[in-house]
């Protein structure tokens, strides 16, 4: 919380500066903008290993002020609200329904965001005091942003262009999870990572996270790794791609040890509004450990259906195959569908042996310029080992 603690006095020696100093801030606070967002969804899950199927209907508030700029400084203030609507025949991990497949959406009303941004030239920015953050592919390091109750961070982070080098370094002192009060980690944790631009078509990265969980031990990882993207455009499509490895050890507190290999490779074409993409994800093993995201996105990698939340022992390999289309329509208020099919399939990183296959799809619109309408689909095949799921979502998304 020292993160916190320090905005909050930064912000009362401003309020104490008085005369035409507090006149300014003044200003720049009322030159700010509302933060309003809404989403309901429902969501249904019928789960292999449950006699019942899961069903929620739930609504997400946020609300809060980003202030004006004031000596190169914005500060932004944000509540978020999570509300159950109709019955609990779900379980949320609090709510001890544990007769119902798991939708991880609490009921919680907390301080979602609460930071000042520092920003004295286009090279340079400087955020402190609870934050989203999001790194590259959101591998190891995001804010998650499909549940209700989205994670944040107490931190510091720091970002630098000079010429064609850029960097991020951050420091996190608590991860708020996304499991409302619960189950907040604090943490000693640290990120670098530098970035070199040679040209469109190659941009090389280098990044180290050093992950320490008080709460969560055995999640305290030291990863270190290199990245590689680029794109371009040739006369028929648009070709882009993206590799990674890194390597992640035992960190910290963490009882056991080991080392483990991560890997990733992609490549996509796109031509107008079509996209397609191939992607191999593969968090390794020694055959008693794999490789551990505890603070990336989960939802986002090896399928919507979450069958993989923790990474299995024996590791997992994920290679998928994804189409996108999204074409330029407007009629009356709509506009700006999109529509997206994705195949999964899941084995282990460590032997030999599936893990099951998956497919992911949605379509979504905007219904106004401030609506957006999105319906979900996760089905994902099992084993003996993981219970095979489907999982339906049907959400509006309102934005000030």
């Amino acid at each position: 919380m020292r993160a916190l603690a320090f905005c909050v006095l930064v912000a009362a020696g401003l309020a104490e500066a008085g005369g035409a100093r507090a006149q300014d801030i003044g200003a720049a606070i009322a030159a700010g903008k509302p933060i309003l967002q809404e989403r309901i969804r429902y969501e249904n899950v019928d789960q292999g290993n449950f006699g019942r199927d899961a069903e929620a209907l739930t609504l997400r508030s946020r609300f809060g002020w980003e202030t004006g700029a004031w000596n190169h400084l914005t500060g932004l203030i944000e509540g978020e609200a999570t509300s159950h609507l109709g019955a609990e025949h779900f379980n949320d991990g609090l709510n001890h329904q544990t007769l119902y497949p798991g939708i991880g959406d609490p009921e919680t009303l907390e301080l979602h965001r609460l930071q000042l941004t520092w920003a004295p030239s286009k090279a340079f920015t400087a955020v402190i005091g609870r934050q989203k953050i999001n790194i590259d592919d959101q591998r190891f390091i995001a804010s998650s942003t499909w549940r209700q109750d989205e994670q944040a961070f107490d931190a510091i982070r720091l970002d630098s262009t000079v010429g064609r080098f850029s960097g991020t370094y951050f420091y996190i002192n608590r991860y708020d999870r996304n499991v409302a009060h619960a189950a907040d980690y604090r943490s000693n944790s640290h990120g670098l990572t530098v970035t070199y631009a040679a040209a469109p078509a190659l941009k090389v990265e280098g990044f180290i996270y050093a992950v320490d969980l008080k709460e969560s031990p055995t999640g305290s990882t030291l990863t270190e790794g290199v990245r590689i993207t680029g794109q371009q455009a040739l006369p028929a499509f648009k070709l882009a791609y993206a590799a990674s490895y890194a390597s992640q050890r035992n960190y910290a507190a963490n009882p056991a040890s080991y080392d483990l290999p991560y890997w990733m490779g992609e490549v996509s074409a796109s031509r107008g509004p079509y996209l397609v993409k191939a992607n191999y994800d593969s968090l390794g093993s020694d055959g008693r450990h794999g490789v551990s995201t505890p603070l990336g996105s989960v939802h986002l990698y090896q399928g919507w259906a979450d069958a993989f939340t923790t990474t299995p022992a024996r590791g997992i390999n994920d290679f998928n195959l994804s189409a996108t289309y999204s074409p330029s329509f407007r009629w009356g208020s709509l506009s700006a569908p999109q529509f997206f099919l994705r195949h999964h399939d899941f084995s282990y990183a460590s032997g030999t042996g599936g893990l099951g296959t998956e497919w992911d799809a949605y379509a979504q619109i905007g219904l106004t310029k401030q609506l957006t309408g999105l319906i979900k689909y996760a089905d994902y095949h099992g084993t003996a080992a993981v219970p095979g799921r489907r999982k339906l979502w049907l959400q509006l998304d309102f934005n000030l």
